[in-house]
Protein backbone atom coordinates (compact mmCIF):
# COMPACT_ATOMS: atom_id res chain seq x y z
CA UNK A 1 0.00 0.00 0.00
CA UNK A 2 1.23 3.49 -0.78
CA UNK A 3 0.46 6.68 1.10
CA UNK A 4 0.45 10.29 -0.04
CA UNK A 5 2.76 12.53 2.02
CA UNK A 6 4.31 15.97 1.85
CA UNK A 7 7.99 16.05 0.94
CA UNK A 8 10.60 18.62 -0.09
CA UNK A 9 11.94 17.71 -3.53
CA UNK A 10 15.14 18.88 -5.20
CA UNK A 11 14.45 19.06 -8.94
CA UNK A 12 17.54 20.98 -10.04
CA UNK A 13 20.85 22.08 -8.56
CA UNK A 14 20.93 25.49 -6.84
CA UNK A 15 17.15 25.79 -6.99
CA UNK A 16 14.67 26.05 -4.10
CA UNK A 17 13.16 22.80 -2.88
CA UNK A 18 9.58 22.17 -3.92
CA UNK A 19 7.19 21.05 -1.17
CA UNK A 20 4.75 18.72 -2.87
CA UNK A 21 2.71 15.55 -2.54
CA UNK A 22 4.63 12.34 -3.22
CA UNK A 23 3.82 8.67 -2.85
CA UNK A 24 5.69 6.54 -0.33
CA UNK A 25 5.47 2.80 -0.91
CA UNK A 26 5.13 0.34 1.96
CA UNK A 27 8.34 -1.13 3.41
CA UNK A 28 9.54 -4.39 1.97
CA UNK A 29 11.88 -7.01 3.48
CA UNK A 30 14.19 -5.52 6.13
CA UNK A 31 12.68 -2.06 5.79
CA UNK A 32 10.76 0.18 8.18
CA UNK A 33 8.29 3.01 7.61
CA UNK A 34 8.90 5.88 10.03
CA UNK A 35 6.61 8.82 10.71
CA UNK A 36 9.09 11.69 10.86
CA UNK A 37 8.77 13.98 13.89
CA UNK A 38 11.88 16.10 13.30
CA UNK A 39 14.76 16.28 10.84
CA UNK A 40 17.92 18.32 11.18
CA UNK A 41 19.35 20.46 8.41
CA UNK A 42 22.98 19.59 7.85
CA UNK A 43 25.61 21.04 5.53
CA UNK A 44 25.69 17.70 3.71
CA UNK A 45 22.16 18.51 2.54
CA UNK A 46 23.44 21.89 1.35
CA UNK A 47 26.28 20.18 -0.53
CA UNK A 48 23.69 18.10 -2.40
CA UNK A 49 21.51 21.13 -3.13
CA UNK A 50 24.37 23.23 -4.49
CA UNK A 51 25.93 20.37 -6.46
CA UNK A 52 29.11 19.85 -4.44
CA UNK A 53 27.83 16.38 -3.61
CA UNK A 54 26.50 14.86 -6.85
CA UNK A 55 23.12 13.14 -6.47
CA UNK A 56 20.62 11.90 -9.07
CA UNK A 57 17.58 14.12 -9.55
CA UNK A 58 14.78 14.56 -8.68
CA UNK A 59 15.69 13.72 -5.11
CA UNK A 60 14.23 14.13 -1.63
CA UNK A 61 17.12 15.26 0.63
CA UNK A 62 17.27 14.95 4.40
CA UNK A 63 19.43 12.54 6.42
CA UNK A 64 19.00 13.54 10.07
CA UNK A 65 15.55 12.18 10.73
CA UNK A 66 13.95 11.09 13.98
CA UNK A 67 10.45 9.79 14.47
CA UNK A 68 8.15 6.93 15.42
CA UNK A 69 7.98 3.51 13.77
CA UNK A 70 4.71 3.25 11.86
CA UNK A 71 5.11 -0.07 10.05
CA UNK A 72 7.73 -2.80 9.75
CA UNK A 73 8.48 -4.99 6.76
CA UNK A 74 9.09 -8.74 6.71
CA UNK A 75 12.13 -9.92 8.65
CA UNK A 76 12.57 -6.77 10.76
CA UNK A 77 13.59 -7.74 14.31
CA UNK A 78 15.32 -4.74 15.90
CA UNK A 79 12.40 -2.29 16.15
CA UNK A 80 8.64 -2.49 16.63
CA UNK A 81 5.66 -0.31 15.86
CA UNK A 82 5.59 2.70 18.20
CA UNK A 83 9.33 2.74 18.91
CA UNK A 84 11.09 6.11 18.84
CA UNK A 85 14.05 5.99 16.48
CA UNK A 86 16.85 8.07 15.00
CA UNK A 87 17.45 7.56 11.27
CA UNK A 88 21.23 7.59 11.05
CA UNK A 89 22.91 9.38 8.18
CA UNK A 90 25.37 6.51 7.69
CA UNK A 91 24.44 3.39 5.75
CA UNK A 92 26.51 0.23 6.19
CA UNK A 93 26.23 -3.31 4.86
CA UNK A 94 26.97 -5.20 8.09
CA UNK A 95 28.86 -7.90 6.19
CA UNK A 96 32.19 -6.46 5.01
CA UNK A 97 35.41 -6.79 7.03
CA UNK A 98 35.14 -3.23 8.39
CA UNK A 99 31.57 -3.75 9.60
CA UNK A 100 32.42 -7.12 11.16
CA UNK A 101 35.33 -5.63 13.10
CA UNK A 102 33.08 -2.89 14.53
CA UNK A 103 34.19 -0.07 12.22
CA UNK A 104 31.09 0.38 10.10
CA UNK A 105 32.04 4.03 9.52
CA UNK A 106 34.62 2.69 7.04
CA UNK A 107 32.10 0.52 5.17
CA UNK A 108 32.55 1.05 1.43
CA UNK A 109 28.78 0.76 1.01
CA UNK A 110 28.38 3.90 3.10
CA UNK A 111 30.81 5.82 0.91
CA UNK A 112 28.92 4.68 -2.18
CA UNK A 113 25.46 5.52 -0.77
CA UNK A 114 24.83 8.46 -3.09
CA UNK A 115 23.30 6.46 -5.90
CA UNK A 116 19.79 7.55 -5.00
CA UNK A 117 18.40 4.24 -3.76
CA UNK A 118 17.85 2.50 -0.45
CA UNK A 119 20.27 -0.18 0.71
CA UNK A 120 18.62 -2.87 -1.43
CA UNK A 121 19.02 -0.83 -4.61
CA UNK A 122 15.34 0.12 -4.88
CA UNK A 123 13.43 3.34 -4.32
CA UNK A 124 10.22 3.73 -2.32
CA UNK A 125 9.29 7.23 -3.54
CA UNK A 126 7.13 8.19 -6.53
CA UNK A 127 5.89 11.53 -7.84
CA UNK A 128 2.13 11.98 -8.17
CA UNK A 129 2.58 11.73 -11.94
CA UNK A 130 4.23 8.33 -11.56
CA UNK A 131 7.88 9.34 -11.97
CA UNK A 132 10.62 7.87 -9.81
CA UNK A 133 12.11 9.96 -7.01
CA UNK A 134 15.58 9.30 -5.65
CA UNK A 135 16.66 8.94 -2.04
CA UNK A 136 19.47 10.80 -0.29
CA UNK A 137 21.96 8.79 1.78
CA UNK A 138 19.48 5.88 1.80
CA UNK A 139 17.01 7.95 3.78
CA UNK A 140 15.24 11.10 2.46
CA UNK A 141 13.73 12.47 5.66
CA UNK A 142 12.63 15.90 4.38
CA UNK A 143 9.20 14.29 4.31
CA UNK A 144 6.35 13.35 6.60
CA UNK A 145 7.27 9.65 6.28
CA UNK A 146 10.44 7.82 5.29
CA UNK A 147 11.24 4.20 4.46
CA UNK A 148 14.69 3.03 5.56
CA UNK A 149 16.53 -0.21 6.17
CA UNK A 150 16.39 -1.28 9.82
CA UNK A 151 20.21 -1.15 9.96
CA UNK A 152 20.00 2.65 9.78
CA UNK A 153 17.64 2.90 12.75
CA UNK A 154 18.63 3.34 16.37
CA UNK A 155 15.92 2.87 18.99
CA UNK A 156 16.00 5.68 21.58
CA UNK A 157 14.25 6.46 24.85
CA UNK A 158 10.73 7.83 24.48
CA UNK A 159 11.15 10.67 26.99
CA UNK A 160 13.84 12.40 24.90
CA UNK A 161 12.68 15.19 22.54
CA UNK A 162 12.99 14.01 18.95
CA UNK A 163 13.85 17.57 17.85
CA UNK A 164 17.10 17.11 19.79
CA UNK A 165 17.58 13.42 19.05
CA UNK A 166 17.58 14.09 15.30
CA UNK A 167 20.79 16.12 15.65
CA UNK A 168 22.57 12.89 16.60
CA UNK A 169 21.77 11.32 13.23
CA UNK A 170 24.85 12.93 11.71
CA UNK A 171 26.34 16.29 12.71
CA UNK A 172 26.35 16.22 16.51
CA UNK A 173 27.46 12.58 16.61
CA UNK A 174 30.26 13.36 14.17
CA UNK A 175 31.72 16.07 16.41
CA UNK A 176 31.22 14.14 19.63
CA UNK A 177 32.56 10.95 18.12
CA UNK A 178 35.61 12.76 16.77
CA UNK A 179 36.55 13.88 20.28
CA UNK A 180 35.58 10.73 22.15
CA UNK A 181 36.11 7.86 19.70
CA UNK A 182 38.68 9.07 17.16
CA UNK A 183 41.01 11.48 18.98
CA UNK A 184 40.12 10.13 22.43
CA UNK A 185 40.87 13.47 24.01
CA UNK A 186 42.57 13.06 27.37
CA UNK A 187 42.02 15.18 30.51
CA UNK A 188 44.35 18.16 30.86
CA UNK A 189 45.18 18.41 27.16
CA UNK A 190 44.90 21.36 24.77
CA UNK A 191 42.48 21.34 21.88
CA UNK A 192 41.65 23.65 18.95
CA UNK A 193 38.49 23.46 16.86
CA UNK A 194 38.53 25.20 13.48
CA UNK A 195 34.95 25.93 12.43
CA UNK A 196 32.17 26.24 15.00
CA UNK A 197 29.08 25.01 13.21
CA UNK A 198 27.13 22.06 14.56
CA UNK A 199 29.99 19.58 14.07
CA UNK A 200 32.70 21.83 15.52
CA UNK A 201 30.59 22.84 18.51
CA UNK A 202 29.87 19.19 19.19
CA UNK A 203 33.61 18.48 19.15
CA UNK A 204 33.97 21.27 21.72
CA UNK A 205 31.30 19.63 23.89
CA UNK A 206 33.14 16.32 23.60
CA UNK A 207 36.49 17.85 24.57
CA UNK A 208 34.84 19.63 27.48
CA UNK A 209 33.21 16.37 28.58
CA UNK A 210 36.70 14.82 28.68
CA UNK A 211 38.04 17.71 30.80
CA UNK A 212 40.47 19.18 28.29
CA UNK A 213 42.40 22.01 29.95
CA UNK A 214 42.25 24.50 27.06
CA UNK A 215 39.73 24.47 24.23
CA UNK A 216 40.34 27.06 21.51
CA UNK A 217 37.41 27.81 19.19
CA UNK A 218 38.15 29.38 15.79
CA UNK A 219 35.47 30.95 13.58
CA UNK A 220 34.55 34.21 11.89
CA UNK A 221 30.98 34.61 13.20
CA UNK A 222 30.44 36.19 16.64
CA UNK A 223 27.29 34.16 17.36
CA UNK A 224 29.16 30.91 16.86
CA UNK A 225 32.11 32.00 18.98
CA UNK A 226 29.71 33.04 21.74
CA UNK A 227 28.05 29.62 21.61
CA UNK A 228 31.47 27.96 21.68
CA UNK A 229 32.18 29.74 24.97
CA UNK A 230 28.83 28.61 26.34
CA UNK A 231 29.57 25.00 25.40
CA UNK A 232 33.00 24.85 27.00
CA UNK A 233 35.59 26.73 24.91
CA UNK A 234 38.14 28.48 27.13
CA UNK A 235 39.42 30.71 24.33
CA UNK A 236 37.93 32.07 21.09
CA UNK A 237 39.60 33.46 17.99
CA UNK A 238 37.84 35.58 15.37
CA UNK A 239 39.79 34.38 12.35
CA UNK A 240 38.59 37.37 10.30
CA UNK A 241 40.64 39.64 12.56
CA UNK A 242 43.50 37.58 13.95
CA UNK A 243 45.64 34.56 13.16
CA UNK A 244 44.63 31.63 15.40
CA UNK A 245 48.20 30.31 15.28
CA UNK A 246 49.35 33.36 17.24
CA UNK A 247 47.17 32.49 20.23
CA UNK A 248 47.92 28.79 19.91
CA UNK A 249 51.64 29.53 19.88
CA UNK A 250 51.25 31.70 22.96
CA UNK A 251 49.28 29.06 24.84
CA UNK A 252 51.70 26.27 23.93
CA UNK A 253 54.97 28.25 24.24
CA UNK A 254 55.47 27.61 20.55
CA UNK A 255 55.40 23.85 20.95
CA UNK A 256 51.92 23.23 19.56
CA UNK A 257 48.77 21.80 21.07
CA UNK A 258 47.64 18.20 21.43
CA UNK A 259 44.56 17.93 19.19
CA UNK A 260 43.08 19.96 16.36
CA UNK A 261 39.72 19.43 14.66
CA UNK A 262 38.91 20.94 11.26
CA UNK A 263 35.14 20.99 10.79
CA UNK A 264 34.66 23.00 7.58
CA UNK A 265 36.45 21.23 4.73
CA UNK A 266 38.58 24.29 3.94
CA UNK A 267 42.16 23.68 2.84
CA UNK A 268 43.49 26.85 4.48
CA UNK A 269 41.96 25.82 7.80
CA UNK A 270 43.30 22.31 7.33
CA UNK A 271 46.81 23.68 6.96
CA UNK A 272 46.34 25.82 10.06
CA UNK A 273 45.09 22.81 11.99
CA UNK A 274 48.15 20.78 10.96
CA UNK A 275 50.47 23.64 11.92
CA UNK A 276 48.74 24.09 15.29
CA UNK A 277 49.59 20.68 16.76
CA UNK A 278 52.96 19.81 18.17
CA UNK A 279 55.05 16.67 17.83
CA UNK A 280 52.95 13.60 18.50
CA UNK A 281 49.76 15.65 18.12
CA UNK A 282 46.65 14.65 16.22
CA UNK A 283 44.65 16.43 13.51
CA UNK A 284 41.13 15.18 12.85
CA UNK A 285 39.50 16.33 9.61
CA UNK A 286 35.69 16.38 9.67
CA UNK A 287 34.59 18.86 7.01
CA UNK A 288 33.80 17.79 3.45
CA UNK A 289 36.38 19.40 1.13
CA UNK A 290 35.74 20.20 -2.56
CA UNK A 291 36.05 17.06 -4.69
CA UNK A 292 39.08 18.44 -6.55
CA UNK A 293 40.90 19.63 -3.41
CA UNK A 294 44.51 18.50 -3.04
CA UNK A 295 46.26 18.56 0.32
CA UNK A 296 50.01 19.18 0.39
CA UNK A 297 51.91 18.28 3.56
CA UNK A 298 55.55 18.92 4.37
CA UNK A 299 57.21 15.58 5.14
CA UNK A 300 58.61 16.96 8.39
CA UNK A 301 55.05 17.27 9.73
CA UNK A 302 54.81 13.48 9.66
CA UNK A 303 58.38 12.89 10.72
CA UNK A 304 57.68 14.52 14.09
CA UNK A 305 54.86 12.08 14.74
CA UNK A 306 51.81 14.12 13.84
CA UNK A 307 48.76 12.03 13.02
CA UNK A 308 46.43 13.41 10.34
CA UNK A 309 43.21 11.54 9.70
CA UNK A 310 39.79 12.04 8.19
CA UNK A 311 37.14 10.67 10.54
CA UNK A 312 33.91 9.78 8.70
CA UNK A 313 31.01 10.40 11.09
CA UNK A 314 33.61 10.92 13.83
CA UNK A 315 34.05 7.13 14.13
CA UNK A 316 30.60 7.06 15.70
CA UNK A 317 29.18 3.62 16.47
CA UNK A 318 25.59 4.70 16.06
CA UNK A 319 23.87 1.73 17.70
CA UNK A 320 25.66 2.31 21.01
CA UNK A 321 26.76 5.95 20.83
CA UNK A 322 23.45 7.63 19.96
CA UNK A 323 21.66 6.24 23.06
CA UNK A 324 24.74 7.08 25.14
CA UNK A 325 24.87 10.68 23.94
CA UNK A 326 21.13 11.04 24.46
CA UNK A 327 21.43 9.69 28.00
CA UNK A 328 24.14 12.28 28.73
CA UNK A 329 21.85 15.00 27.36
CA UNK A 330 18.92 13.86 29.50
CA UNK A 331 21.23 13.79 32.55
CA UNK A 332 22.16 17.44 31.94
CA UNK A 333 25.77 16.64 31.02
CA UNK A 334 25.62 17.30 27.27
CA UNK A 335 23.66 20.44 26.26
CA UNK A 336 22.73 19.31 22.75
CA UNK A 337 19.62 21.48 22.76
CA UNK A 338 21.77 24.62 22.71
CA UNK A 339 22.83 23.73 19.17
CA UNK A 340 19.24 24.07 17.97
CA UNK A 341 18.79 27.74 17.13
CA UNK A 342 15.34 27.42 15.57
CA UNK A 343 12.75 24.97 14.30
CA UNK A 344 10.78 25.39 11.07
CA UNK A 345 7.81 23.74 9.39
CA UNK A 346 8.26 21.84 6.14
CA UNK A 347 6.81 24.64 4.01
CA UNK A 348 9.49 26.93 5.49
CA UNK A 349 12.35 24.67 4.43
CA UNK A 350 13.88 27.09 1.92
CA UNK A 351 13.93 29.80 4.58
CA UNK A 352 15.71 27.36 6.89
CA UNK A 353 18.25 26.45 4.20
CA UNK A 354 18.97 30.12 3.55
CA UNK A 355 19.49 30.78 7.27
CA UNK A 356 21.90 27.83 7.54
CA UNK A 357 23.90 28.98 4.51
CA UNK A 358 24.22 32.50 5.94
CA UNK A 359 25.28 31.24 9.36
CA UNK A 360 22.22 32.78 11.02
CA UNK A 361 21.44 29.48 12.75
CA UNK A 362 23.86 27.01 14.28
CA UNK A 363 21.53 24.09 13.74
CA UNK A 364 17.95 24.14 12.50
CA UNK A 365 15.36 21.40 12.39
CA UNK A 366 12.14 20.82 10.50
CA UNK A 367 9.41 19.61 12.85
CA UNK A 368 6.15 17.91 11.90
Amino acid sequence: MTRIVKAAVLHEINAPLSVEDVEVMAPTSGQVLVKISAVGLCHSDLHAINGDLPVPLPCVPGHEGAGVVEEIGPGVTTVSQGDHVVLCGMASCGKCPRCLEGRAYFCQFGFDALGGTLMDGTTRLITRSGGELYHFLCQSSFAEYAVVNERQLVKVRKDAPLSVACLLACGASTGLGAALNCARVEPGTRVAVFGCGGVGLSAIMGANLMNAERIIAVDVLPNKLAMARELGATDTVDASKEDPLDLIGEISDGKGIDYAFEAVGNMELTNQAIASVGSGGMVVLLGLPPQDAVMSIEAVQLMVGKTITFAPFGYTRFASDVPRFLNLYMAGKLPLDKLLTRTYKLDEINEAIDALEKGEVIRAAITF
